[in-house]
């Protein structure tokens, strides 16, 4: 394997090894090639500008762009280009951008108000799901206190019972009654 393809790559490249100019001047070449690609155009432009010479049938533009309408066209150009002429004129094409604009500008604020109106509707409804909440609540904080004053009265009325218990337990112990002692009227 020693002879084979290794050793023919290994010769080719021995080639270009003996000659590093022949390689540098390949890589000048190609960088040449490259700028010329990027830089050409706009610099043959800017030349034939220079030069006078009109390559294009149109003529240069105005740098005014605020003054004229968004789709004109200067009128050397449509009456040089057959395609062009048989085009509505520029009153016409910027009345007939104008109207869509205007199209597009009801369509949007249809849209804007079918959407304020969606968010109306759905407004309401948190309205009154709020307050049905809120009713809810209030019922249930009443029947809270409900439950809490029932509780007090609860609480007192067994304060009283237990008092009152007590009261008999004393009178029956001053007769002789002992806790252990118990007896029922059945039993008599």
């Amino acid at each position: 394997m020693a002879g084979g393809p290794l050793s023919s790559s290994s010769s080719s490249s021995s080639s270009w090894a003996q000659s590093p100019a022949a390689v540098m001047a390949l890589v000048a070449l190609l960088g040449l090639g490259l700028a010329g690609y990027i830089v050409g155009p706009p610099l043959y432009w800017h030349v034939a500008e220079a030069l006078g010479r009109s390559t294009g049938a149109c003529p240069a533009c105005l740098c005014d762009c605020d003054a004229l309408p968004l789709l004109s066209l200067p009128e050397d150009c449509a009456k040089q280009f057959k395609g062009v002429s048989g085009r509505a004129s520029a009153e016409e094409t910027e009345k007939s951008f104008t109207e869509q604009l205007i199209e597009e500008l009801k369509q949007r604020e249809e849209e804007a108000t079918e959407a304020q109106q969606e968010a109306d509707v759905k407004l309401l409804e948190a309205k009154k799901l709020a307050s049905q909440y809120q009713k809810e609540a209030d019922k249930c904080s009443s029947g809270m206190n409900t439950c809490e004053e029932a509780r007090e009265k609860s609480a007192d009325s067994l304060l009283g019972q237990k008092k009152l218990t007590a009261l008999w337990e004393e009178r029956a112990r001053e007769l002789g009654w002992k806790p252990g002692n118990v007896k029922t009227h059945q039993n008599r």
